[in-house]
């Protein structure tokens, strides 16, 4: 078998190529003809590497190696396969590969676990197509129900069971898993920030990940014409959007403590060039590391909102997600320390500012949590980039864990 690292660079590249905007980096949304054609791919490799392969209800895959034990609860290892629009190429496969090779170890070494081992590609993490984000790991959990997850459209009105059906799944198979059958949950990330790659250190043992809110928010007001509608006859949606944006910035900052806030999508409507905007739908991502802060700034969120509430402009905010901060598991954190050094791979503790599947998982089962270094900080963009080396690491690191929480060692 060719050696990891080359495994790994040919498995990230690969999966690179099912993108909807070629030269434009990685925009591969769920339920897409990209997301089928990585899903081939995902399963093939699953498949060649002996594992059993079974799709849920939201299209998540799972690659099961068996264990001795009967009826055990399975370690699941893996990450997310959808990207944001003209994202990179690592954020989510990094860590879905790295399940794949774990599992490619345990097969050359001949490993046969007590637990079974799960490899798990999970779909619409970025919630890029569906708002919300985490929805496969939400799905399973059952914090996103059958009618919430029926209920989800796109921008184009599209629906999950539809887009399902258009490339081949089957949403009447069970979303919701028994979290008994589930004994841990071990992820890889690329870390999207700067600090491994500017302390030189190649792994990151997460020890936290920050809590999270998102928001939609719509103004309404009335549409007219650009050239004959008086300036103080006005109802524009859009100037109301804007002074509201404006002024959230200050609302984290006032906060401080590292919370964060972002206005990432806007929706205009009509969206015509000599149309006084009628309505404008834009998002609201508010984190922290401390529930406290995330609470605040929701209050302020919510008066400032409501201070724009007027005869002539309706302002309505929706929560779509709401994620505590939340920590690793302190004996998986641990064991990942240990065998770091025993590898003699530095390391360092590291807390993530990006929501992960992980987080959902803590609530319901042991996780544990690694980053690798990202080039120059940077994700979410074609130029995201890590290094297979140490994706590498972060498979012997995770082999390691897997074999004693599989009970093989």
């Amino acid at each position: 078998m060719k050696n990891l690292q080359a495994r790994i660079e040919e498995h990230i590249n690969t999966l690179g190529q099912f993108t909807a905007t070629p030269g434009n980096g990685t925009t591969r949304l769920t339920y897409s003809k990209e997301d089928r054609q990585a899903r081939d791919y995902l399963i093939e490799k699953m498949k060649e590497y002996g594992l059993t392969v079974h799709e849920d209800g939201l299209g998540n895959i799972f690659g099961k190696l068996d264990g001795t034990l009967k009826n055990a609860p399975s370690v699941l290892i893996g990450s997310h396969f959808d990207s944001v629009p003209n994202g990179g190429s690592y954020d989510g496969p990094a860590g879905v590969v790295a399940g794949l090779e774990v599992a490619a170890l345990f097969a050359e070494n001949q490993i046969k676990p007590k637990y079974p081992l799960e490899v798990i590609a999970l779909i619409e993490e970025e919630g890029a197509r569906f708002g919300g984000g985490l929805m496969g790991s939400r799905g399973i959990t059952g914090l996103l129900s059958e009618e919430d997850f029926k209920k989800l459209k796109d921008k184009d009105g599209i629906t999950t069971i539809e887009a399902m059906e258009e490339i081949g799944l089957d949403p009447l198979l069970p979303k919701k898993r028994d979290p008994k059958t589930i004994k841990a949950f071990l992820e890889l990330h690329i870390e999207q920030g700067p600090i491994l790659e500017e302390k030189n250190i190649p792994i990151g043992v997460v020890e936290t990940i920050v809590g999270l809110t998102q928001f939609e928010v719509t103004v309404e007001g009335q549409a007219g014409h650009a050239g004959t509608t008086p300036m103080d006859r006005r109802s524009d949606a859009l100037v109301t959007a804007a002074k509201m944006i404006a002024q959230f910035p200050d609302l984290a900052i006032e906060e401080g403590e590292g919370t964060v806030i972002t206005t990432g999508q806007l929706n205009v409507f009509p969206n015509g060039a000599n149309v006084i905007p009628k309505k404008c739908v834009f998002t609201v991502d508010i984190r922290s590391g401390k529930e406290e802060h995330i609470q605040n700034v929701i209050r302020k969120l919510n008066e400032l909102i409501e201070s724009y509430n007027t005869n002539d402009i309706r302002v309505l905010a929706e929560q779509q997600l709401y994620m505590r901060p939340k920590a690793m598991n302190q004996e998986i954190v641990a064991q990942l320390k240990e065998i770091s050094s025993k590898l003699e791979l530095p390391y360092c503790s590291i807390n993530s500012g990006a929501g992960h599947d992980a987080m959902v998982f803590s609530d319901f089962t042991d996780v544990g949590m690694l980053f690798i270094p990202s080039k120059h900080g940077l994700s979410h963009c074609p130029e995201e980039w890590s290094d297979s080396r140490h994706i590498a690491n972060a498979v012997q690191i995770f082999f390691e864990t897997a074999k004693k929480l599989t009970g093989t060692e």
